[in-house]
């Protein structure tokens, strides 16, 4: 399934982050969607405050590590049948 609306562009700071934690090949096993949000929502890249940015930034390598959460909620990955 395409996505609707804007497709937002990895940052720097992402990418790094996803680098250092050695989680880079982590993040494209998630739905398209979800890597759509987590870079172009509120989540991380469009907070004013630093400190808000770094714990977002937290957040979102945590849930890739653990592979069992997205924005906090439960999340499974689906099967294809």
């Amino acid at each position: 399934m395409a996505l609707k609306g804007t497709k937002y562009r990895m940052l720097t700071l992402i990418r790094d982050a996803l680098n250092e934690s050695n989680l880079i090949d982590v993040y494209p096993s998630r739905p398209a969607y979800q890597q759509n949000d987590y870079i172009g929502t509120p989540c991380v890249t469009r907070t004013k405050r630093e400190a808000t940015k770094q714990k977002r930034l937290k957040q979102l390598l945590e849930e890739l590590e653990g592979g069992k959460l997205y924005m906090n909620m439960k999340w499974t990955k689906s099967r294809a049948f």
